[in-house]
């Protein structure tokens, strides 16, 4: 079994963004969707519904904005962090 970075999407009130993709994202989006499904046992249904998660995985791992985001570099106010989702 694949180890993803992904796990179960959470249901959330969700906010209106419109993004293109290149083809060859979209088909590995298909792709990691289906392999996501296998692996939780859940259908993602709609593949596009992984991108806010991703994201949010990738920001979340990302040490350079952590860092930036508690660094009050200059007397700027650090970058707020947002409230975790309950699992």
């Amino acid at each position: 079994m694949a180890k993803l970075k992904l796990g179960a999407i959470a249901d959330d009130k969700p906010v209106k963004v419109s993004i293109d993709l290149p083809a060859a994202v979209h088909r590995d989006l298909a792709a990691y969707a289906e392999v996501l499904a296998r692996e939780t046992g859940r259908s993602v249904g709609d593949p596009v519904k992984l991108i806010s998660p991703m994201i949010e995985r990738f920001m979340a791992t990302d040490r350079g904005f952590a860092k930036a985001r508690r660094d009050p570099q200059n007397g700027r106010q650090s970058i707020p962090m947002p409230a975790q989702p309950k699992d």
